[in-house]
């Protein structure tokens, strides 16, 4: 069964009337370029929050001290160099030439300040265990700034592919709340506007140090209604829409309007169990799920066959896949006897999920699990909610949730540590082992002991089914035929990559 809360609803009903070709009429994709996601974001301040309609919007208005070329590979952005000064020390030499879109300098104290406000406990920032293992960030020199962390840390330059800089004289003056509401950055696109529930505006930033945008101005659109996102584009309503699914994709192929746009990312799909909350706090309820998912069966009959099945919770992408970890295999009997031996039958899980992921999968799963004799009930939220619970305290969070993880540093310690480690908001599962060879394989540089300890954290996962790795995702974008763009791995829409041709 399906709960929508009515608020909700009436929101759907809103957005898809108010996103309707007919009510938005063409867009003018050389002057405008338009964008259909599924949210709007949770969150403009880039410090707040990383999801990916969120994350969509903001990583064009802010700058970051390193980012990932098209190819993926990790290149300057505000620090032209960097260097070691030992294995706690990173020593970044910055631009000189960069301001803001209120025209104040970007300056050594505002890197200094970023990084010091992701990092203090009290901001609480949901991202706090990528940034964790930094200590301070001080300004030592006119343009340089030295990272202290608590031990090597081998992903920094891969984590601070996220880290935006923020201007410390605006966040101080107007505070958080008003920071989030009107975001200031360095990057080539300047926030414009946000009409909430229908769409974020942005405008080219034609001072901008770097590559400056062919589109003057950007609308971002929350288009929860994916059958919407591909009309759109089929009339000339929207220029991009994301997350479309392989059959709404097909709709698309040979339509002459628009194409799509396919990439394997880093992403992984899954399935969050929540061990502190009976029956799940039963080992062999936890593996009944497992053994309850055909993951096959969703990535061919659903997905189309362009994601792939995973074992584990990290894909051949990132550093920290281990080959041979071997997940409980798909075997709707097993799951049946398991949830039986347990006497957790009949028993009722909450299933939480958002428009943003796909919910063909999530119905499926339920299914699967109702099959073993549980009783599954699915929990339709906005993206802001189910951000809100599945960040809350393990006994809060829900019994079950879907998710699609991406930590874009192509790093098993940015998907492994937020979901599994205690001090981790995200994390519902509490064991000083698995903490233990987390820590440790993001204290060391050395690449051998650091895959010892993501095989041990795999076996477990394996073996205790604190959640259930399903794909490697790939992701599916509708384009409009004169957008020219080439999607990457790490999910990034940026802007001032994409050209447009006739």
């Amino acid at each position: 069964m399906t709960r929508m809360t009515r608020p909700f609803a009436s929101a759907l009903a809103a957005l898809a009337l108010a996103s309707s070709p007919l009510a938005l009429g063409v867009a003018m994709a050389k002057d405008l370029l338009v964008v259909d996601l599924v949210s709007e974001p949770s969150s403009l301040d880039p410090h707040k929050q990383w999801n990916p309609d969120s994350y969509y919007v903001y990583r064009n208005v802010f700058d970051n001290l390193v980012t990932r070329d098209d190819e993926g590979e990790i290149v300057p952005q505000i620090a032209t160099e960097w260097s070691y000064a030992s294995d706690t020390q990173v020593v970044f030499t910055l631009r000189d030439d960069v301001t803001f879109h209120d025209g104040a300098p970007l300056t050594a104290e505002d890197v200094a300040f970023s990084v010091n406000r992701i990092i203090d406990p009290e901001f609480a920032s949901p991202q706090l265990g990528q940034f964790n293992k930094i200590l301070s960030a001080e300004v030592t020199g006119e343009n340089e700034v030295t990272l202290t962390t608590d031990g090597p840390y081998p992903v920094l330059l891969a984590q601070l592919v996220k880290l935006s800089i923020v201007p410390a004289h605006v966040v101080e003056e107007i505070g958080d709340e008003a920071f989030n509401e009107a975001p200031v950055g360095s990057g080539p696109y300047r926030f414009g506007g946000w009409q909430r529930g229908v769409s974020v505006s942005l405008e080219r930033n034609d001072d901008y140090w770097g590559e400056v945008g062919v589109f003057p101005a950007a609308e971002f659109r929350a288009v929860p209604d994916a059958a919407t996102r591909v009309a759109n584009l089929q009339s000339g309503a929207s220029d991009l829409a994301v997350g479309l699914d392989s059959d709404l994709a097909l709709q698309l192929e040979g339509s002459g309007t628009a194409k799509v746009l396919s990439v394997l990312t880093e992403r992984v799909g899954y399935v969050k169990l929540n061990p502190t909350r009976a029956p799940l706090d039963d080992e062999r309820v936890r593996r009944a799920i497992a053994h309850a998912i055909d993951k096959e069966g969703i990535v061919q009959g659903i997905l189309g066959g362009f994601d792939t099945p995973v074992s584990q919770m990290a894909t051949p992408a990132h550093f920290g896949y281990v080959e041979g970890i071997e997940a409980p295999s798909y075997d709707p009997e097993e799951a049946r006897r398991l949830v039986e031996e347990a006497g957790a039958a009949g028993q009722t899980l909450s299933f939480a999920t958002s428009p943003t992921f796909d919910q063909r999968i999530v119905q499926a799963i339920a299914q699967m699990l109702n099959d073993t004799g549980l009783s599954v009930e699915i929990e339709l939220t906005d993206m802001a909610t189910y951000l809100q619970r599945v960040q809350s305290a393990p006994e809060d969070q829900p019994f079950v949730a879907f998710g699609r993880w991406s930590c874009a540093c192509q790093d098993a310690d940015g998907v492994l540590f937020p979901l599994l480690h205690s001090s981790s908001s995200w994390s519902s599962l509490s064991d000083a082992g698995i903490d233990t060879r987390l820590e440790e394989a993001r204290d060391t540089l050395d690449e051998t002991a650091r895959l010892d300890a993501y095989r041990e954290v795999g076996e477990f996962v394996a073996e205790e089914v604190p959640v259930v790795p399903l794909y490697q995702a790939a992701i599916l974008y509708g384009a409009a035929s004169g957008l020219e763009w080439q999607p990457t791995a790490n999910e990034s829409l940026f802007l001032n990559r994409m050209g447009w041709s006739d």
